[in-house]
């Protein structure tokens, strides 16, 4: 049976299983006396074990089966994990995702595994029961059979006198319940010498897993006993008439299905172009008609790419444990807002800033328990990273109550490179974001494998504003640093407002649009150098585009104002007029060195013209 089709669909799980076992992991290191944890860990090695042996991944199987009889003893024990035990557990998952990679790639002699193989030995070996000490367990691991149904897998008594007839009597009792298929080792072993009373099958069985336990052990001499669900592949949630109401799909189809669907987008707004020039009633009712189902399957593609941060969020309470015990550092780690859904897309993007916002938190912001505690703070500093929604963007926010960014530092560092005037003598949140953004800028004293090259708010800065984001800083010192970033819930069709000045038009996402108001001469002033506008009760600052990019000619006599709005920042774009609202395709680009940081990407309106999208982060 050609496995290889199942390649994707077992790695995906495999990352789901090993993501809920650094949860868990990091649970019992702050519960060590709660069982819970370990069951649940137990659960998953348990099925990445199973999933791999299928696969016929036996080194991935095998430390699986290594680490899985180390919880065994740990379970069994009903004494505290110790430490040094629990880090050998977090090795352990790190090797099983390396190796799992690895292996997937047709890689695995890459990763070598046989000192881990043997600490984990030796562990077991420690937490061997006293009454048997020449008992040593067995370390070898069946594959379990391919088929359809659930899996079963028994472990006999040690002690059991006759273990073929044990297990001959159980696989009976299974028939009884259902279809026992794929019996591991095969039943005519069973009764040889070698046989050490370990034994795995599937029953294809309506029976609840519960029963299919109770008529295990009801045939005696049953150690323990493990039932899983059937395989995930082509399995889902199920209503109450047992029809799947989910799958898993490749993310690449939906890829296709959300360009394929852009392009559809540019073409309804070229017929929609189209029918407003002829003026034809029964060509615009038809237009209509297709305009309404188009944003109906927009949405509905939309709708099936968003996912949970979650999916990303879960793996950085194992990075900051990670970082604060490599610095010395207590660190308690919070995570809200795990529900909020991005387009996948964007998901996938925003990992590495986040690493890196959350690595310079534990480095340059969490003090060391004892600066905390003669500055009269808890000795264990708080870090949260939360999601939420505002309007029509996804907020992400990276919060800790440490000594916060120390400006003078930054400041004397920015003036030594010259990015400041030298008789500056302070700095503002938003020019710190843009010296501390500059590339290779960094104020350690030396490079460590957690920061000191300089590198970190730059790709944040970099990324998001590839991403359409934007990104925000506040600082105050001794209580913490906050930072605030902004994204679009979706890349790919967004809703815009297209503006022009002289000849040129640009779009600009309704995302970061708060208002448009006219730009009255009258309530101009000037404020810190530059153009302000006098709105109600605020005093906006105004960037002139036509200056920004350099445009001759003479202005209009009246002009509007767009208002933007990024977080507590605001500002005013002056441009020539504006020319409607229109939904447009995305098609991020990379622009070339020495370009204005005011672009995000490009797009294709419904009368063929390409302009370019404005990014409303680099004109605040």
């Amino acid at each position: 049976m050609d496995l290889s089709q199942y390649t994707e669909l077992f790695r995906a799980e495999t990352r789901d299983h090993l993501t809920t076992l650094n949860r868990l992991l990091l649970e019992w290191e702050q519960q060590p006396d709660r069982p819970e944890p370990v069951a649940g860990i137990f659960r998953a090695v348990h099925t990445v074990k199973g999933m791999a042996a299928t696969m016929g991944y036996a080194r991935v199987a095998d430390l699986a089966h290594r680490a899985e009889t180390l919880l065994d003893l740990l379970r069994a024990s009903g004494r505290t994990v110790a430490e040094d035990e629990l880090e050998l557990l977090f090795r352990t998952a790190d090797a099983l995702e390396a190796l799992v990679e690895a292996t997937v790639a047709g890689r695995e002699g890459e990763v070598d595994v046989t000192p881990l193989l043997a600490d984990l030995d030796a562990a077991a070996s420690r937490r061997e029961p006293s009454e048997q000490p020449g008992r040593r367990r067995r370390i070898s691991f069946v594959a379990m059979p391919v088929g359809t149904g659930r899996k079963v897998e028994v472990d006999l008594l040690p002690d059991c006198a006759l273990k073929g007839a044990r297990a001959l009597l159980v696989l009976k009792r299974m028939e009884a319940l259902g279809t026992v298929l794929g019996v591991e080792p095969a039943p005519a072993a069973l009764s040889g010498e070698e046989f050490d009373g370990h034994f795995a099958f599937r029953l294809e069985s309506q029976a609840p897993n519960d029963r299919v336990e109770a008529e295990v052990r009801a045939a005696g001499d049953v150690r323990t006993v493990r039932v899983e669900a059937p395989d995930a592949a082509g399995e889902g949630e199920r209503d109450t008439a047992g029809r799947t109401r989910h799958i898993r799909v490749d993310l690449r189809r939906l890829d296709v299905l959300m360009n394929v669907i852009g392009e559809l987008v540019t073409a309804r707004g070229r017929l929609e172009h189209l029918a407003l020039a002829r003026k034809d009633p029964d060509l615009a009712d038809s237009v209509g008609a297709i305009s309404g189902l188009t944003r109906r399957l927009q949405s509905e593609i939309l709708q099936a790419r968003m996912t949970p941060v979650w999916q990303v969020f879960d793996r950085f309470p194992r990075l900051v444990r990670d970082v604060a015990r490599e610095l010395g550092r207590q660190v308690q780690f919070r995570v809200e807002g795990k529900e909020i859904e991005l387009d996948r897309a964007i998901l996938d993007e925003i990992g590495d800033p986040l690493v890196h916002i959350l690595r310079n938190a534990v480095d340059h912001g969490i003090e060391s328990p004892e600066e905390r505690s003669a500055a009269g703070k808890p000795p264990a500093g708080q870090i949260t990273l939360a999601a939420m929604r505002d309007r029509e963007t996804v907020v992400i926010i990276v919060s800790d109550d440490g000594r916060g960014i120390r400006r003078d530092r930054i400041l004397a560092e920015a003036k030594r490179r010259g990015v400041v005037d030298e008789h500056a003598d302070h700095i503002a949140d938003d020019q710190l974001l843009r010296v501390l953004g500059r590339s290779g800028f960094s104020t350690a004293e030396g490079v460590s494998a957690v920061s000191g090259r300089g590198v970190g708010v730059d790709v944040v800065l970099t990324r998001m504003r590839e991403l359409g984001g934007s990104v925000e800083v506040r600082s105050a010192p001794g209580q913490g640093t906050t930072f605030t970033l902004r994204l679009p819930p979706t890349l790919a069709i967004v809703r815009a407002l297209l503006a022009r000045v002289g000849s040129e038009r640009y779009a600009l996402p309704l995302t970061h649009v708060a208002e448009t108001v006219e730009l009255v001469p009258d309530r101009v002033t000037a404020f810190e150098g530059r153009d302000a506008l006098l709105l109600r009760d605020e005093v906006l600052p105004l960037v002139h585009l036509r200056d920004v990019l350099a445009i001759g000619g003479e202005a209009p006599e009246r002009r509007p104002v767009v208002v933007l709005q990024l977080g507590d920042r605001r500002a005013g774009l002056v441009i020539d007029r504006m020319e409607g609202q229109q939904e447009i395709v995305v098609k991020t680009f990379t622009p070339p060195h020495g370009t204005l940081p005011i672009f995000s990407g490009a797009t294709v309106l419904g009368d063929g013209e390409p302009v370019l999208i404005l990014d409303a982060g680099g004109l605040v």
